[in-house]
């Protein structure tokens, strides 16, 4: 102790400097210690999330009673004549919400359907069964009971055999006259429309890859290699299936609104790419459903350039997530930005799955969010007018709140973790997520484009990838023409089939159009296929 009171000076000056000094280093290692706290806790987060994600239900699916569980002591409260609004709307849909529990609770096996061919089968008396074995008068018809069972055959397999007859003049024999074949997609191919038309379906819609699909096919002891199958779809979306694809990029640009998303895709062969690195397939959609179109677009970058190049003649409402690479083209078109409630809804939830109380501000977000999606689901029947009037008188109020609790909550919570991310998500995308109240046709997110692509993202954990540029081309175009048959209520098998055999015979703008989803009917799909 002596060393060190020698050792220490003796003027004011010097120790005001010495203590200085130690102050600044307590104060960075304090900082150091909150900084590593921090990131111990987003690491801890992240692990908490990995393991739900991993092993617990991936539905994000609320119980309808937990949004009345909060009530947060900072949470805002409206003014009394808001809450006696909210009251009176709440009396006046109450008798709309009531749900009928005569029908839910109804069990048992639903009807086979109707459209399906019925053989009859029928079982009867022998005759010495139709006489009474008490008195030996004979037995009358009194009726008769009925149970139906559904059969499945596996897919029958045919042969067409295209005969065309040929014609001479005995008398000057110049020249044989031969009847004519209909123009076919793929002239000199041993196989039909319907065949070219079920692989299509098999792969893109019912995810199954071509070296499955050559096993099944080997089944029926009918040998048609993966490789000749892969030729015959390159071939069917990069060149058949084109005139219809255009109608349809027409079609999308055409629209008031577009939805719009993209995922990861893989191309071996890409000229200046590794096999290993990601390319993207985009996917727009526009129209209401029955009267809508689902446009596949495959790119080997998400560069803004991409969509600066497939909206080019696009202006006006765009919905997306928060990816900056669609700004360009919205400042160069004056397109308006629409955000997604569904994103910032999820990074809320991923906050509740790792959150032990089910208590705090997440909840509280899911719960301002969730009274938006009821009062959607409410006017969702109604027209962009009504249902713009409802927004503002209902969805106007929860905003203004939100706008005010989620003022508060930002700098009530650090930006590293997992909550303060979803708040900062939420503020950074506000003017974005509020554009609904504006406009009755703008949705409250960007699920339509999320169900869109979701087939492909199905279909490439079973396929993969692509092994060439052609073929990502060719699955995009196939995608487009299935996804939006399905989205016009239309059977993909038989819409492609039809389109397959028709589109090698219009000769114009016109007979191409006609030939659209949203013109055809299922039913004119069947009477043509039991025609031909």
């Amino acid at each position: 102790m002596k060393n060190i009171e020698n050792q220490m000076p003796t003027d004011v000056k010097t120790l005001q400097k010495l203590l200085l000094e130690a102050q600044s280093l307590l104060q960075e290692k304090e900082l150091l210690l909150t900084q590593k706290d921090a990131k111990i806790s987003t690491l801890i987060e992240q692990l908490k999330l990995a393991r739900h994600q991993t092993f617990s239900p991936t539905s994000e699916k609320q119980s309808p009673q937990q949004g009345e569980l909060f009530d947060e002591a900072e949470q805002i409260v409206t003014s009394e004549v808001s809450k006696e609004e909210s009251t009176v709307d709440d009396e006046n849909n109450s008798e709309t919400d009531k749900v009928d529990t005569s029908k839910k609770n109804k069990r048992g096996r639903s009807p086979l359907p109707v459209h399906l061919p019925r053989i009859e089968v029928i079982y009867d008396l022998d005759e010495s069964e139709k006489v009474c074995p008490h008195d030996g008068q004979p037995l009358h018809k009194i009726g008769e009971e009925v149970s139906e069972q559904l059969e499945i055959i596996p897919a029958k397999v045919q042969v067409i055999r295209h005969r065309r007859f040929k014609y001479a003049c005995r008398c000057c024999e110049q020249g044989v006259h031969t009847a004519n074949i209909p123009k076919q997609a793929f002239p000199k191919s041993n196989a039909t429309a319907g065949t070219f038309a079920y692989i299509a379906v098999s792969k893109y819609q019912d995810a199954l890859p071509l070296y499955r699909l050559e096993n099944i096919f080997q089944r029926s002891k009918i040998h048609i290699p993966r490789n000749t199958m892969a030729n015959w779809m390159i071939k069917l979306g990069g060149n058949i299936l084109t005139p219809l694809i255009n109608l349809f990029r027409d079609r999308l640009l055409e629209q008031p609104l577009i939805h719009y998303d993209e995922t990861t895709y893989q191309v071996l062969k890409e000229e200046g790419k590794t096999a290993q690195s990601k390319s993207y397939m985009w996917v727009g959609l526009a129209g209401e459903q029955g009267n809508r179109v689902v446009l596949f677009d495959y790119a080997p970058t998400r560069a803004g350039s991409v969509p600066t190049s497939l909206l080019d003649d696009f202006s006006g409402y765009l919905v997306t997530d928060d990816y900056k690479g669609y700004n360009a083209v919205c400042e160069k078109n004056g397109i308006t930005r629409v955000a997604c409630w569904a994103h910032a809804r999820r990074k809320f939830n991923d906050v509740l799955k790792i959150q032990k109380v089910k208590t705090g501000k997440a909840p509280v977000a899911m719960n301002y969010i969730g009274k938006l999606y009821q009062i959607e689901k409410q006017c969702s029947d109604l027209s962009n007018k009504a249902r713009l009037a409802i927004r503002q008188k209902k969805s106007y109020l929860i905003i203004n709140e939100m706008r005010v609790w989620l003022d508060k909550s930002l700098s009530q919570s650090p930006k590293q973790s997992k909550l303060g991310n979803a708040l900062h998500y939420l503020n950074n995308n506000w003017s974005r997520l509020v554009e609904f109240l504006t406009d009755g046709i703008i949705p409250l997110d960007n699920n339509a484009a999320e169900n869109a692509i979701r087939p492909f993202v199905v279909g490439r954990k079973n396929w993969l990838h692509s092994s060439s540029v052609k073929g990502a081309h060719a699955s995009a175009a196939i995608y487009s023409i299935i996804e939006t048959a399905k989205a016009n209520g239309l059977d993909p098998y038989g819409y492609l089939k039809f389109i397959i055999e028709q589109l090698p015979r219009a000769e114009s703008v016109e007979q191409v159009e006609a030939l659209l989803p949203w013109n055809i009917k299922n039913e004119a799909l069947t009477a043509w296929d039991k025609f031909s």
